[in-house]
């Protein structure tokens, strides 16, 4: 696969990540956390902020491999 179209894939699938990732993120929270205390709102958001590194880490680790050149 050519560098540029798996840069252009990695991006829009980041950007797409992020997008989905907050909304469902928010969702819960809005949801789930309306009658809890400050103390679980900074947890959740705390850990939900954390949590998207995650799939983002292994689509930047696919950006970055090699793929096999053909001679």
């Amino acid at each position: 696969m050519p560098i540029r179209l798996k840069k252009l894939i990695g991006t829009i699938l980041l950007v797409a990540l992020v997008i989905i990732y907050a909304l469902i993120a928010s969702a819960i929270a809005v949801t789930r956390l309306a009658e809890y205390g400050a103390t679980a709102h900074f947890l959740f958001f705390l850990l939900s902020g954390l949590l998207w590194v995650l799939p983002a880490m292994g689509i930047i680790k696919w950006l970055i491999l090699e793929s096999p050149q053909k001679d």
